[in-house]
């Protein structure tokens, strides 16, 4: 995920890709729409080459000609019955949770509430906060954009770099105290965005110019920091919910679907609420 990250993130930064692909720049689609196109036009490519990497490689066994398992591709009743006793047990599962579990998946929650507008207005606010610009008036906010897309790329680096350390750091701070220094770090970060922001607006940069270098490397430096955090939320809580639950016996794949409801119940609320905005 680093990896890809950091590769996508650059592929935002660079603002020349309508040089790489002509075709996208025309008179209803210019500089900056035309980038946009040729990342979309990228991100197919991409696609399509590791689906058929995928497809060709995973070597399946039809469940036909498998022991047992002939009934199951004779009709789709089996399928649907199978179908309704995994939700029927995902659900079931929560009255059977002590009341760790439950913990880790409020604090899961709540954490993800945190992460969800920053993911999703990350460059926005690059580009109008910092950088003062207007998405439909100049380049000003494009190279805000630009510039966030470069911090997101540094923070993907931090986050791979974070992953590799984590079990050492684990091992030797415990999983639960570092989740916890890292959701500080996070909010001291998410706070550190709003000081750059009312600092910026108290200059004379907003709408006429570039801002100030320093805000730029500020903003910049806290996209970077946030890694350490991102990569702490991608892995811990799975692990915290894993050891918790396996002595009830319900499995591991269990434990992942009742997490993944914690962090997708807030995704699906917030943006309801960005589309009623």
């Amino acid at each position: 995920m680093a990896v890809g990250n950091v590769l996508g993130f650059a592929t935002g930064s660079y603002t020349s890709w309508y040089t790489v692909f002509p075709f996208t720049l025309t008179h209803a689609c210019r500089e900056s729409c035309a980038n946009l196109k040729s990342a979309f036009l990228l991100d197919i490519i991409f696609i399509v080459i590791t689906t058929y990497i995928s497809i060709t490689t995973a070597q399946e066994v039809p469940l036909s000609t498998r022991g047992g398992a002939t009934a199951i591709s004779e009709g789709s009743q089996p399928s649907s019955e199978a179908q309704e006793a995994f939700f029927w047990e995902l659900f079931g599962t929560f009255s059977y949770l002590p009341s760790s579990v439950w913990v880790i998946l409020s604090v899961t929650a709540l954490t993800w509430i945190g992460w969800f507008p920053f993911l999703l207005f990350d460059t926005d606010w690059m580009g109008r906060e910092v950088y003062g610009g207007d998405p439909d008036e100049g380049q000003i906010y494009h190279k805000g954009v630009s510039t966030g897309a470069l911090g997101l790329m540094l923070q993907s680096v931090v986050l791979g770099i974070t992953s590799v350390l984590m079990e050492k750091l684990c091992r030797k701070l415990g999983s639960g105290i570092l989740w916890g220094i890292s959701n500080i770090i996070m909010s001291l970060c998410f706070v550190a965005m709003l000081v750059i922001a009312f600092v910026v607006s108290k200059t004379d940069s907003v709408g006429s110019g570039m801002p100030p270098n320093g805000a730029v490397i500020a903003a910049v430096t806290v996209f970077t920091i946030l890694g350490m955090p991102l990569a702490v939320t991608y892995s811990v809580p799975y692990a915290l919910i894993s050891s918790r639950i396996e002595s009830l016996g319900l499995g591991q794949g269990l434990s992942m679907g009742v997490l993944n409801l914690a962090i997708v119940v807030p995704q699906v609320k917030l943006q309801t609420l960005v589309l009623s905005i």
